[in-house]
């Protein structure tokens, strides 16, 4: 179980120290917010992330205020406005601390949003319709139950791929014991709890998981019975036929034969109730996005969603209000549950027991340190792409070379058009049009916002002018995209995984290729100027000032994310490559399977879910008892 701390004295900064920089960077006298209820908001946040984030948080203020003292002699609350601004300047003249001097104003940022628009989210959660209450679930916390268990199966993660593989083992009539290191959330939560809050508790770290690089990539990672489809867009598209034939092909990946998986993406489908966006709640941020790029000739529509019932909140992020997106807690898992699943939560997954080069169980811990043992012949690891390789190592199951290699993340950014005309991108839904014209070049976009307020984290500026910044947020429009990158990345350690990116030159050039790109869709729907997600850029107000602002940018200011990664225990027939076999067996031992993103070997080149969820079902299905 995943530890919560406190802010500790040396540890983070005070509140003193959180108001100070809050004034400085949304100045009250501009129309900024009330430092020391910020301050007083941002310690409660902190103090439910590590305190590696804590520390350096504090060191990175602490920072900005030796700057002061040396450049003007004076604390950082005392500069001026204009001083205050030649400050940021100098500091945003460097990568390592415009990095510092970054991280500081997305945490500000992010906790004044999300208090900033608390009334307007929490009001679209109360008065929207339930589409289903919570189902029923054969769960118990790892308070409630013995300290000895047994299984035919146990699954380790309730996420996209455990659940399906918990369904298919069910349906073989196996008893089956999922291991969930979240908790269950109900939705009342999330129709009643503060934005902020609701974000801290769904996200592991509470949302500051970021893969090590120049640049740094932010990489929320859901954490709860149902994993990251509690918090995900619940978009859904297949794998394309392309990708599905280069990992038979190349990667001898058996399981991902196109006339083989056709039936389980088929089903898959059925389960999670895929349909178009329609036009009614799409809002008008995917509307703008449709617009642009008909009137330059690509094609674009409404995105495959399984949200039936949706109802536009735009809060999927932090966990759908309606229960109307069909996360696997409210699609998969009932079914397994019907079958005799059943689900321990709040239990995380020490090590997998091998006995004579065969998997004998797992031992796991409640939140106090106890032990939970649980003999089961069958043990499938669906941890996800991070947390996965650390279980194997843990286990002593992570000598192949490649466990914790080949990781992509489908680098991802945004870029915002501001219109005339209010927009409210964050009135309709989160992700709600594709365009699809640049796909074959590893470029998908997606019109694309976040709860009211949460996306102010990258906007430009500091002081009154970036209180302006926000305030004019109801007159943008955001489209996003992706990048389907090359392996690059790493995942290091055994207990607190440390994640390594290396962001390849073309890969880095296909985005600045992708931000263009997405402002002139922007500007062709009628946006006067462009917000790009590169630090330090000013708001450009044409085309060819946004070309020159990316022809001279520098990588590591790029403002990246990334939700979707893959591959670092890869499946497929060539054993030196692939930790995991053709068939989705871990190499080495006999009776331990991997389901999960983790076992892709290359970036499916889409929103994984659907990609996850069909090799889950077609790897659990072949498993025998």
């Amino acid at each position: 179980m995943e530890r919560r701390h406190t802010l500790g004295i040396g540890t983070a900064p005070t509140p003193a120290q959180l108001a100070e920089i809050s004034a400085v960077l949304l100045p009250p006298e501009d129309g900024g917010p009330d430092p020391i209820r910020l301050a007083y908001l941002l310690v409660s946040y902190l103090s439910q992330t590590p305190p590696l984030v804590q520390t350096a948080t504090k060191l990175a203020i602490a920072s900005l205020g030796i700057f002061s003292r040396i450049l003007y002699r004076k604390p950082l609350g005392d500069l001026s406005s204009e001083q205050r601004s030649q400050l940021f300047q100098r500091l945003d003249r460097h990568p390592a601390t415009a990095q510092a001097l970054q991280g500081i104003k997305a945490l500000i940022l992010l906790s004044n949003g999300a208090d900033t628009y608390k009334d307007e989210i929490l009001h679209a959660a109360k008065n929207s319709k339930l589409s289903r209450p919570d189902p029923e679930l054969n769960i118990d916390r790892s308070t409630e139950v013995p300290s000895r268990l047994a299984a035919d199966a146990v699954i380790v993660g309730s996420g996209a791929g455990g659940a399906v593989a918990a369904l298919r083992l069910a349906q073989k009539g196996m008893n089956v014991l999922v291991i969930e290191e979240g908790r269950r959330f109900s939705v009342e939560e999330f129709r009643t709890q503060h934005p902020l809050k609701r974000f801290a508790a769904l996200y592991r770290a509470a949302g500051t998981t970021v893969a090590l690089g120049s640049p740094p990539i932010a990489l929320p990672l859901g954490r709860g019975v149902g994993g990251t489809t509690l918090v995900n867009s619940g978009t859904c598209y297949r794998t394309p036929e392309r990708v599905l034939e280069r990992w038979l092909k190349e990667e001898r990946l058996e399981i991902a034969d196109p006339s083989k998986i056709k039936s389980h993406f088929e089903d898959v489908e059925q389960m999670l109730q895929v349909a178009p966006v329609p036009d009614s709640i799409m809002g008008a941020n995917g509307k703008v996005a449709i617009e642009g790029a008909r009137r330059l000739g690509l094609s674009a529509g409404p995105l495959l969603r399984n949200a039936p019932g949706c109802q536009g909140t735009c809060q999927c992020a932090i966990g759908c209000p309606t229960n109307s997106k069909a996360g696997v807690h409210l699609s998969v898992l009932p079914s397994a549950c019907l079958l005799g699943a059943r689900i321990v939560s709040e239990a995380r997954v020490e090590r997998i027991l091998v006995k004579d080069d065969r998997a004998v169980g797992i031992v796991a811990r409640r939140p106090d340190g106890s032990e939970i043992r649980i003999e089961a012949p069958i043990v499938v690891a669906a941890a996800g792409s991070i947390e996965t390789p650390a279980l194997l190592r843990r286990s002593g199951l992570g000598k192949h070379p490649k466990i914790g290699k080949n990781l992509t993340l489908h680098p991802a950014f945004a870029v915002i058009g501001v219109f005339d005309n209010e927009v409210y991108p964050w009135r309709g839904v989160l992700q709600s049009a594709a365009i699809d014209a640049y796909h074959e070049r590893g470029i998908l976009m997606e019109a694309t916002s976040a709860p009211p307020g949460m996306t102010s984290a990258i906007l430009p500026g500091w002081g009154g002018e970036l209180v302006g910044q926000i305030e004019m947020m109801k007159n943008t429009g955001m489209l996003g995209a992706m990048i389907a990158d090359r392996p690059s990345g790493t995942v290091l350690g055994k207990s607190n995984p440390i994640i390594t990116y290396r962001l390849h030159k073309d890969d880095a050039s296909r985005i600045f290729s992708a931000i263009v790109e997405c402002a002139r869709i922007l500007a062709a729907a009628g946006a006067r100027q462009f917000i790009l997600p590169i630090a330090g850029t000013e708001p450009q107000d044409n085309i060819d000032a946004v070309r020159e602002s990316v022809q001279r940018a520098d990588i590591r200011r790029l403002h990246l994310a990334a939700f979707h990664p893959v591959g670092t225990v890869a499946a497929g027939g060539i054993e030196q490559r692939h930790p995991v076999d053709e068939k989705g067996k871990l190499r080495g031992v006999h009776g331990v399977w991997v389901c999960d993103g983790s076992s892709l070997p290359g970036c499916p080149t889409v929103n994984p879910q659907v990609t996850i969820m069909a090799l889950s079902s077609a790897i659990a299905s072949a498993i025998e008892a």
